[in-house]
This record gives structure tokens, C-alpha cells and sequence, in this order.
């Protein structure tokens, strides 16, 4: 298994994270920053603004609201099946915060400990 504290591993970490946000809203992270520490895994991401969120915001905001939480689940729920599946990680949870104001998110996943 591919060690994650290493320039590689984080490399192959954010390669995953940004796959999953073109996949999702047709663009990646305008800042990403991984690290990893015993068995915790931080993503700290500078998304971009959609169009479609920002037309929503206008003219429905509790809509963007709920958009904005279902979308942050699915990409939780991407996240942990891809690093489960590329990288043969056993996670115990994926716990993300999006800000939809100033577009930042962070996301912690827990490593399952041996």
C-alpha cells in the first residue's frame, strides 16, 4: 500500500480529491492542500463558483441552501468509495464542511486504525 505521508501519497490523494469535484461540478479546486497525520486524513480546498449556484442564490436561496447539502454528502460519499477502492483504505467516516459563501471546504476522514 502506498505510504500517504509521502509527497507521492498526497499527491495521489489530491489527484482523487480533484477528480471528484470535475466529476461533480465540471471543474476542480482553485486551492488544495492534503495532510496526514496518524490516522487522519485533512483536505483543505478553495472550490469555484458555479454559475448555477450563484443564479440560485438570487433567485432561490433555501434551494442553493439544500443543493449545497446534498452535494456536499455525494461528494462524501464519492470521496470515501474511490480512496476505499484506489487506494484499499478501510475508513471509519468522511466528515466534510462546505462554506458556501467564500467557496472553502474541509473535509477529515478518519483512517480505521489496525
Amino acid at each position: 500500500m502506498l505510504s500517504l505521508d509521502t509527497n507521492e501519497g498526497k499527491k495521489q490523494l489530491c489527484h482523487i480529491y480533484n477528480d471528484i469535484s470535475k466529476e461533480l461540478f465540471g471543474f476542480g479546486t482553485t486551492l488544495l492542500k492534503v495532510t496526514f497525520d496518524h490516522n487522519l486524513i485533512t483536505f483543505v480546498a478553495k472550490h469555484r463558483r458555479s454559475p448555477r449556484s450563484a443564479a440560485l442564490e438570487g433567485e432561490a436561496p433555501n434551494l442553493k441552501y439544500e443543493v449545497d447539502f446534498y452535494m456536499s454528502s455525494i461528494y462524501k460519499k464519492k470521496l470515501k468509495e474511490r480512496l476505499e477502492e484506489e487506494l484499499k483504505l478501510d475508513l471509519e467516516a468522511v466528515l466534510r464542511d462546505y462554506d458556501p459563501q467564500t467557496q472553502w471546504a474541509i473535509t477529515n476522514i478518519i483512517v480505521r486504525q489496525a
